[in-house]
């Protein structure tokens, strides 16, 4: 009885290494892979603050900058700032932060357009009639936001270059 999950484990690990399974930010000794590739993108420097940390969130996940700048990372981002509850409390309403960025990924070599998207994240804050504590809330979400969105893109990037990387 104690040996049939052994066993169990044994043929699963057999059958993984038999049908090709390779981790997504996975190397060699002779191709850096999926990450090598990460790291060889460029962002262009945005031009709006929302922007910015998504560049930064993408520039320290996917640590570019540390190889050969193959490709570059365009990125256009949309903020809107909206009510989430239409009939405000006496002392609390509540907004939502809502960033759309729109990004194209391209090589450097010929000007092509390898992949591009569009992502989104929505996250919700309280007002409470505060200056600071208001200007501090809608900051939190608006950093909330543009961490989802980073991590999004860089997924999204990931698993273009490993689809290639498959396919070749």
């Amino acid at each position: 009885m104690s040996r049939a999950p052994a066993i169990l484990l044994l043929v699963a690990a057999l059958v993984l290494a038999g049908c090709g399974y390779r981790p997504l930010y996975g190397s060699t000794a002779t191709d850096p892979g999926v990450a090598g590739r990460l790291a060889s993108i460029a962002i262009a420097e945005p031009t709006d603050r929302p922007g910015q940390l998504i560049r930064n969130e993408l520039i320290s996940s996917m640590q570019t900058g540390k190889g050969e700048d193959k490709y570059l990372l365009n990125l256009t981002t949309t903020v809107k700032d909206n009510d989430v509850i239409a009939k405000k409390q006496p002392a609390v309403t509540r907004q939502a932060v809502f960033i759309t960025t729109e990004f194209e990924l391209i090589d450097r070599s010929n000007g092509a357009v390898l992949t591009k998207g569009t992502t989104c994240a929505r996250v919700p804050y309280d007002v409470i009639r505060q200056p600071f504590a208001d200007m501090q809330a809608q900051t939190d979400a608006t950093e909330r936001a543009a961490h989802e969105i980073g991590a999004d893109i860089r997924t999204r990037i990931a698993a273009y270059f490993a689809k290639q990387q498959q396919s070749s």
